[in-house]
């Protein structure tokens, strides 16, 4: 089915509920099958007191994929401390959550969202869609080790001292181990490089990351062999920690690239987290089934793996990306100098044709954000049109954008099949990510023509695929926003509505709930979040951001700070 052929249904918010129930128990049956459901939380009820905040009156999701139950959620400090049916009890502040949905905070499993939280730590974006706790340090590419000696142990303990608006965990990039050792060099590193590399992984765990990423389509992670990978990996079995993987290739070469994945998590004896699983290209999506037979196989035979996925049929990645892999050899400056070569044109020029050819053409490319501000009118604009409309072969249209922003140009490529899309989805195995960042209305975080993805992922996987479409059930989708999520990278007190667990907690509508940003009008916030609180504390309500920030680093294996 479409995007644009799916029907809304219309129910009140109660029979809403009601029917969310009922749905999620045949559901549960095949997610307990594949062992991604923990049991259900334990309701508690502790003798009369008076808490800091009662949420009374909804319908709480435990994040476990269990059913809503009719219950209050009474916190005190940061931690829940008592669920239970009218807890009678009085509390500093009382918010009315009648015929909403209460569920544990949403986590997004794979953002970008620390890419301007420095700059503006409102993180206005992600707040709004009931996101509380990001995992950032993806695709390979994390702020901690550099070369001028800055760790992930410094990052956490920046963080702390801003604070941002939500929580944050981070991986550590085995693109950026390698950028900081061998450089971003098309060479096997030697073994003397290779050890200082794990020592530099170990310190990031040692740091409280909670997993490595990797970006194989990105420089200098392309270049990383799949022996390297398997030793940077080792440090995460003893930990149970997720290697995360940006794979080799999502296209013509994606069954080739589970396979690498599948054999470097094997191989390390760690855990598999395939990262925004997609078979791009209309050639390439009939290759879904054997994509899944390939990591349940996996999965069967001892493996810890899942995936994750964004809501929507395209992708944002850098416009280089279309051009071939050894143009890209010693980095940014390299591959500047090779787009004005001549001699080397006509072979540039056939692999980006062959690509644009996979995508469809042109104008399924999109120009997201330039660095060159001569260009900023491009942003937001098919490559294809703007070419036509400019009097340029496309080709060199590209070619012109990226040399005037040295390499900085960002683009949305429309390549995926919404059917695969709502199949991925609702595997027992997949879990929610944008794979955005934070954009704002107003400030620094106000930049380019970014993916809705960034503004519109969490609250569009309640209003189009549990509501319009019934991809998911309510309980199924909350439990792959947050407690699958956070199990997933051993947030251990996280997730999770239940007593003793931090009081990440969203109020949404779930018969209003939708996402607002566009394709072509991606500034634009989601509608039916009402209330979000974050450690305790509100964040968010009633579209009002909150003037204080209570979020805080989340060190995997170590005691938080904040």
């Amino acid at each position: 089915m479409s995007e644009s052929s799916s029907r809304p249904t219309s129910f009140t918010r109660r029979e809403f509920l009601e029917r969310s129930i009922v749905g999620s128990l045949a559901a549960s049956t095949s997610l307990l099958a594949l062992g991604v459901i923990p049991r259900s939380a334990a309701i508690h009820l502790p003798s009369r007191r008076t808490y800091d905040v009662v949420i009374r009156g909804g319908t709480v999701f435990d994040g476990t994929g269990a059913p809503g139950i009719d219950a209050d959620v009474a916190i005190s400090g940061d931690r829940i401390v008592a669920i239970g049916r009218s807890l009678g009890d009085s509390a500093r502040e009382v918010i009315d959550a009648r015929g909403l949905a209460v569920a544990p905070g949403f986590i997004d499993i794979h953002s970008h969202a620390d890419g301007t939280m420095f700059q503006d730590p409102r993180s206005e974006s992600v707040i709004r869609q009931g996101v509380t706790t990001v995992i950032v340090g993806q695709d390979g590419s994390s702020r901690g080790p550099t070369t001028d000696g800055r760790t992930l142990d410094t990052v956490f303990t920046a963080i702390d001292a801003l604070p941002p608006t939500l929580n944050v965990a981070s991986m550590v990039g085995l693109g950026t181990v390698r950028h900081v050792v061998v450089g971003d060099a098309d060479r096997p590193a030697t073994a003397a490089e290779l050890a200082r590399m794990t020592a530099l992984v170990e310190a990031a765990l040692a740091a409280g990351a909670c997993g490595a990423s990797s970006g194989l389509e990105y420089t200098p992670g392309e270049f990383a062999p799949r022996d390297e990978l398997i030793a940077l990996c080792r440090p995460l079995a003893s930990r149970r920690l997720p290697y995360a993987t940006h794979m080799r290739n999502e296209d013509d070469r994606v069954l080739e690239s589970v396979a690498e994945a599948i054999a470097v998590a094997t191989g390390a004896g760690c855990p598999l987290q395939i990262s925004h699983l997609k078979t791009e290209g209309p050639r390439n999506w009939g290759k879904l089934d054997t994509v899944f037979a390939h990591i349940e196989r996996a999965h069967q035979t001892g493996l810890d793996v899942a995936f994750d996925r964004y809501p929507y049929v395209a992708y944002q990645t850098g416009l280089s990306n279309l051009f071939p892999k050894w143009s890209e050899d010693g980095g940014t400056d390299a591959f500047v100098a090779r787009l004005a070569d001549a001699s080397l044109t006509p072979k540039l020029r056939d692999a980006v044709t062959e690509k644009i050819a996979l995508l469809g053409g042109w104008d399924h490319v999109l120009i997201s954000d330039v660095k060159d501000a001569a260009d900023r009118a491009v942003e937001g604009q098919r490559l294809g049109s703007y070419a036509a409309a400019t009097h340029q072969d496309p080709y060199d249209a590209a070619v012109a954008l990226l040399t005037r922003s040295h390499g900085d140009v960002g683009m949305v490529g429309f390549a995926m099949s919404e059917e695969n899309l709502k199949r991925i989805l609702a595997h027992p195995l997949a879990m929610v990510c944008s794979d955005g960042g934070a954009a704002a209305l107003d400030g620094p975080a106000h930049a380019g023509h970014p993916h809705p993805r960034s503004l519109g992922t969490f609250p569009r996987i309640l209003g189009t695929y549990v509501r319009e479409t019934h991809t998911l059930t309510l309980p199924q989708a909350i439990h792959k926003m947050s407690g699958f999520a956070a199990s997933r990278v051993k947030l251990a007190d996280r997730g999770r509505l239940a007593t003793g667990f931090a009081a990440d907690v969203v109020i949404f509508d779930p018969a209003t709930v939708r996402d607002r940003a566009t394709f072509a009008e991606p500034f634009q916030y989601p509608d039916g979040i009402r209330t979000v609180l974050v450690n305790g504390a509100v964040a968010l309500r009633d579209g009002q951001h909150a003037p204080e920030r209570h979020g805080r680093a989340l060190l995997v294996g170590r005691q938080s700070t904040g």
